[in-house]
C-alpha cells in the first residue's frame, strides 16, 4: 500500500518536473523534502500557492528573509573583518559581461552586488575605480583581503589599491591560477603533438 501511495506521489511529482523542464537533481533541495512535508500536514483541504502569490507576496517574504540573514552575517563583520572576493563572468545569451562581489568572514559567505561592466574598457584605472568603490561601500575598516583573478589589469590594479589603503592584502584567485596552468599545460601538449613530438 505505502509503495503504491509513493509511487503515485512520485508519478505526480515528476510529471510536475517533466512539464516544467525542472532539473531533477531540484530533488536533492534541503527544501524539496521540506515541501512534502508540508504537503502531508497541511492536508488536503489547504490550496497550492498560485503564480501570482510566488512571484508577489510569498517572494517579498523571502527576500526580507534573506536581508535579515545578510544582516546577521554583516553584524559580525566588526569582530572578524572580511575578505571581499570578485568574480567576473559572461552572459552568453544577452552577451552582457557582469563582475560578482562577494563579502566572505568565518561566518559565511555573502554576495554583495553585480556590476554590468558590458563594453567597458578594462584596464588597471578601471578595477581601482570599481574596487575602491566596493570598499568603500562595505567598509574600509572592515577589509583586510582582496581576491581577484590574475588578469594582468587586475594585478596591476590591486597594486594601485593597496598603495591607498595599506592595510589591505591582495591574494589571486587559486581557481583561477589553476585553470591558467591547465591551460598552459594543454597548450604545451598541443604545440609538442603539432610538433610530432613525444
Amino acid at each position: 500500500m505505502v509503495k503504491a501511495t509513493r509511487n503515485m506521489l512520485g508519478r505526480y511529482v515528476g510529471k510536475w518536473f517533466y512539464d516544467k523542464g525542472i532539473p531533477f537533481d531540484a530533488a536533492n533541495s534541503p527544501y524539496f523534502p521540506l515541501v512534502v512535508s508540508a504537503i502531508q500536514r497541511v492536508g488536503p483541504w489547504v490550496k497550492p500557492p498560485t503564480a501570482y502569490e510566488l512571484s508577489g507576496p510569498i517572494l517579498d517574504e523571502e527576500v526580507e528573509e534573506v536581508k535579515k540573514w545578510i544582516e546577521e552575517y554583516k553584524q559580525s563583520w566588526p569582530r572578524t573583518d572580511i575578505t571581499l572576493m570578485n568574480d567576473g563572468w559572461l552572459n552568453k545569451v544577452s552577451k552582457k559581461e557582469f563582475l560578482n562581489f562577494l563579502a566572505y568572514s568565518p561566518k559565511g559567505t555573502v554576495f554583495l552586488s553585480s556590476k554590468d561592466v558590458s563594453g567597458m574598457k578594462k584596464d588597471a584605472n578601471f578595477y581601482v575605480r570599481l574596487y575602491d568603490q566596493i570598499v568603500e561601500e562595505v567598509g574600509d575598516k572592515l577589509v583586510v583581503q582582496f581576491i581577484t583573478d590574475n588578469a594582468c589589469a587586475c594585478v596591476s590594479a590591486s597594486s594601485k589599491l593597496l598603495d591607498k589603503r595599506k592595510h589591505l592584502v591582495w591574494t589571486p584567485c587559486a581557481a583561477h591560477s589553476i585553470d591558467l596552468m591547465l591551460e598552459e599545460i594543454e597548450n604545451t601538449l598541443r604545440k609538442k603533438r603539432q610538433s610530432g613530438l613525444p
